[in-house]
């Protein structure tokens, strides 16, 4: 594990408490992503560490910079227990998180709060959610400062966006559907929620 790594999985754990899982995928061409599980009463955090290892690098850009660029780690937060899927079914969502923190290095995304992450399927079965809205940070865990010239780990939330309102986002942006989140007093955790009314 390299250094940028540990001191990741030290931040998670001061911020989340201690995992009590943890999954590894390894994608063609790439390095190992891990996902950690944190159980915290009727909540499950799942985080990514492994995408902040290397600098997310634009995709134009002619030579990648090793030290210099953004960096960044996944973090989803689902409610557990009432009617929802049990957390078997929840963890389903390991492989598609490990998919999206790979991303910068297969497809050279550059991964910023307000972009949508279309994840090609449920996040996990019969979940209504196929994609995902990119959060602000620094509320849950606190941006991780690197030495320099490195740029400090930023700690990403997930909100899960069903189909509806992932083409709504598209047309409107991430604000929009954020402040029609706050508006309807949508519970973004609860994993059996419908979709926000969007007609105006």
């Amino acid at each position: 594990m390299s250094d940028v790594l540990q001191l990741v999985e030290t931040r998670l754990r001061t911020a989340l408490g201690e995992p009590d899982a943890r999954a590894a995928v390894t994608f063609v061409g790439t390095d190992r992503i891990e996902v950690l599980r944190f159980l915290d009463g009727d909540v499950v955090r799942y985080a990514t560490p492994g995408m902040s290892d290397r600098p997310m690098t634009d995709p134009t850009a002619v030579l990648a910079d090793p030290l210099r660029g953004p960096r960044a780690e996944l973090v989803l937060t689902v409610r557990i227990g009432g009617a929802g899927p049990e957390l078997p079914v929840l963890d389903e969502v390991l492989r598609p998180l490990a998919v999206l923190a790979a991303s910068p290095q297969v497809e050279g995304v550059v991964v910023t709060p307000g972009a949508s992450l279309d994840l090609g399927g449920p996040l996990w079965s019969g979940a209504p959610f196929t994609s995902v809205l990119v959060a602000e940070p620094g509320g849950l865990v606190e941006d991780l400062e690197l030495d320099p010239p490195r740029d400090p780990v930023r700690f990403l939330p997930l909100l899960p966006m069903t189909g509806n309102e992932a083409a709504w986002k598209r047309v409107h942006g991430a604000g929009a559907l954020q402040d029609r989140w706050l508006r309807h007093g949508t519970d973004l955790r609860d994993p059996t929620r419908s979709g926000v009314p969007l007609a105006n």
